[in-house]
């Protein structure tokens, strides 16, 4: 195919969204400015993986990522590039058009989070900078969700969902409850459940970074413990020998995968007593996969996944009884521009954590600015979801409280 030829192929699918490119007169804040001419022919053999790291290279820009996401999503435009299959409609694959094979077949062939793999995101994209997350993020530092039913503010979402969580497995009926965090970040959740509700927290982490500031931002606590733990590991500590009176895991799901859903539920049924709340906070897909987005697993989230409804309550089949389902995916929508307002206030201040280099900063920034505004605008589509399971072993005696 002629260079002319990629670039009308090019442009024919993206007016099906409402897309155009390079139409300075009346560009709309989704159209596309094209800086190199190479775009075209890359992105058609490449899929999204290219069109993510062509963005990152500065071979093209948009006003407003996240509105492009949306559209492409809405018009399921995001299928023709992400399905490495589809690619060879284009002539063939270049690298990345095979990078993005690879990873669909190692997704549907492998256990992508076995092993020292397992680790791999906590090292990549957990442990990049925590003075990038405390710039980022709210004051708690929680990365994931927030509930914004009631608020105005990151802050007021950050907190009115922390509360959701601890009421639902009802930390506020009894001060000294025992709860074990499965993912806990930078403990924010642990020192919240602690200080409000007086309980005891052990939280467990696969990132050596967040561990080290958790305890540091918990030290006045002796009530909260963070552990750097794999959930995968046989070989436990002694602080999880004993049962606990519920379990909490917010946004740690998504990097379980498909070969793990069912241990991972294993583990949560192990370590809770036979009256204890399991709460899974989770973001979902829409249909079951084995793999995640190219790009994703290239520059954010690596051996990550997200799980569907078959797939999160099949791996609890008889070993739990479902008590809640809560679904309020569009919120994240709020809380990723939120995030998204704060790095960008934020990144003069940020990117010397990142590197020294200026050329490395700007890709970086670049990377950033793409991740949050694209996973915005896939939650505005609904192309992503948000959920929060209750499940209990056996049934909460009389029915359980829904709280919202």
């Amino acid at each position: 195919m002629s260079k002319q030829g990629f670039e009308q192929r090019a442009k024919c699918f993206l007016s099906h969204a409402d897309i155009e490119v390079n139409d300075s007169n009346s560009r709309k804040p989704w159209d596309i400015q094209i800086l190199n001419d190479k775009f075209y022919k890359r992105t058609l053999k490449g899929g999204s993986l290219a069109l993510g790291n062509s963005y990152m290279d500065g071979w093209w820009t948009c006003d407003a990522i996240d509105q492009l996401v949306d559209r492409l999503i809405r018009a399921n435009m995001n299928k023709e590039i992400i399905n490495p299959w589809l690619i060879l409609r284009n002539g063939g694959f270049n690298i990345e058009g095979w990078r993005s094979l690879g990873y669909y077949l190692e997704g549907r062939l492998f256990n992508q989070q076995k092993g020292s793999r397992s680790l791999r995101v906590g090292k990549q994209h957990y442990d990049v900078s925590n003075e990038l997350y405390e710039q980022m993020l709210d004051k708690r530092m929680i990365y994931s969700c927030g509930y914004w039913k009631n608020a105005k503010t990151l802050e007021q979402a950050q907190e009115a969902k922390l509360d959701l969580i601890c009421r639902k497995i009802g930390l506020d009926k009894a001060p000294g409850q025992r709860v074990l965090d499965i993912g806990c970040g930078w403990g924010g959740f642990a020192m919240y459940a602690t200080e409000k509700y007086d309980a005891n927290v052990v939280g467990i982490t696969i990132s050596k970074e967040q561990m080290k500031l958790a305890r540091k931002r918990a030290k006045h606590l002796p009530d909260v413990e963070i552990l750097f733990h794999n959930y995968l590991n046989s070989d436990e500590p002694a602080e999880l020998q004993q049962p606990f009176d519920h379990i909490i895991s917010i946004g740690m799901f998504e990097h379980v995968g498909h070969n793990n859903y069912r241990r991972y539920m294993e583990f949560a049924n192990q370590h809770l007593k036979d009256d204890g709340l399991f709460l899974l906070h989770t973001i979902g897909g829409n249909k079951s996969k084995y793999t995640t987005e190219p790009w994703f697993a290239t520059h954010i989230f690596p051996n990550s996944q997200l799980p569907s409804i078959n797939q999160t309550v099949k791996a609890a089949e008889g070993l739990f009884i479902q008590e809640d389902w809560h679904s309020f995916g569009p919120d994240y929508d709020k809380t990723l521009m939120a995030w998204h307002k704060n790095l960008t206030e934020h990144w003069d201040e940020i990117k010397g954590y990142i590197s020294s280099d200026t050329a490395e900063q700007e890709r970086s920034f670049r990377m950033w600015n793409y991740y949050l505004l694209g996973s915005a605008g896939g939650f505005r589509a609904r192309g992503h979801q948000l959920w929060q399971f209750v499940f209990s072993k056996s049934g909460v005696p009389g029915g359980y409280e829904i709280i919202r």
